[in-house]
This record gives structure tokens, sequence and C-alpha cells, in this order.
């Protein structure tokens, strides 16, 4: 049943993305699609975000950081929204404190929203950036960002961690695409290359 499933879903992908290339399709059809990037179609249901925000990649990774940050209260989740790909994906690993084996959580946009945002109406949490670590090659961008997390924006550091963040470069804003990340802990102690600035 699963193998079925597969070579179903495989088909049928391959169908979607054959479908561009139909024989019968115009040239004037075929023009058309090659001026319209596919991603403009899947980016109009996201909210606004202000050109600010997405304008570099130094604006998108500090807009990420703030709009989580805070004291107890609502986050503004429009804007965290308008920052992310439709598809993109956040992806925690979790690692049992008895010490056994982690796994990941993943989720969309929405999905941490809804997970974090009942935790933030009641308490303080303030992330910022350590230190970064860039490498891009044509539209994408990889981010390797160390932070450090705490309850108020002055108090103790409670957390420390690594976020891998993925970034795609359209002509005209970035998009986060990805956030995967994972948290400081005994027996996995942030590498030194990634605490210098």
């Amino acid at each position: 049943m699963k193998s079925g499933l597969r070579i179903g879903l495989g088909v049928m992908l391959a169908g979607v993305l054959l479908a561009g290339y139909a024989p019968g399709s115009t040239g004037q059809e075929k023009k058309e699609a090659a001026k319209t990037p596919a991603s403009q179609d899947t980016t109009a249901a996201v909210p606004a975000a202000d050109p600010k925000d997405v304008q570099s990649l130094d604006a998108i990774v500090a807009a990420i950081y703030d709009v989580i940050s805070g004291p107890p209260g609502p986050r503004d989740w429009n804007r965290f929204n308008s920052l992310f790909f439709p598809e993109a994906r956040l992806v925690a690993v979790r690692a049992p404190k008895d010490g056994g084996r982690p796994g990941l959580v993943l989720m969309n946009p929405k999905g941490y929203q809804d997970r974090a945002g009942s935790h933030f109406l009641e308490h303080g949490f303030f992330e910022h950036e350590l230190s970064r670590k860039t490498d891009s090659f044509g539209a994408m961008t990889h981010i390797y960002t160390t932070y450090e997390s705490r309850e108020t924006k002055d108090g103790k550091p409670i957390d420390r961690g690594i976020n891998s963040m993925e970034f795609f470069y359209d002509g005209v804003r970035y998009w986060c695409v990805q956030i995967y990340w994972d948290s400081e802990r005994p027996g996995n102690l942030i590498p030194e290359k990634y605490l210098g600035k």
C-alpha cells in the first residue's frame, strides 16, 4: 500500500511538472509562463511585508528575531508571516532531558504561531543574534546564526543555540524558506567558530 502511494504521488508530481511542457501549449502560453516567476502565484496570499524588513539579509534576520521577541503578550503574526515563503518550514530539534535520542518537530509558519503563540501570551521571550556565518550562491543564501534567549530583555540567558536559516532572493525581496534549529545542552556545546563575530 505504501509503495503504491509513493508511486501514485510520484506519477502525479511528474504530471504536474510536465504540464507546462504539454505538446498542445501555444507559443504565447509558453512565453507568458516564462515571464511569470513560479513563486508569484503562491506568494499572493502572504501578508505584505514592510519593505525595510526584506530589503537585505541583515534586515530579514533582524526582523525574524525582533518579531518573536517581546514581553508577555501577542506577537505581530502578520509581520511574522510576511517574512516567510508560503511553503516555508520551521524545524526544531528536540532532545529528551533523559539523554535519549533527539527527534524533530516540523512546522509551517502557522504551526509555529499556534505552538509558540500561547506561550508568548504568558511568558516574555527575547532572542538575539550572537554571531553569524553566511554563504550565498545565486538566489539562495544559507546563514548559521547563533542565538541567545532570555525571558526579559536584560535578564539572564535561558538558552543558546544555532538557527540554520535558508533564504531566497527573488530579485525584489528576501524570503525565509526554512529555519532549522538546535539548542546547546550538555554534550552539544556550540563550537567556538560559531561564537565569534
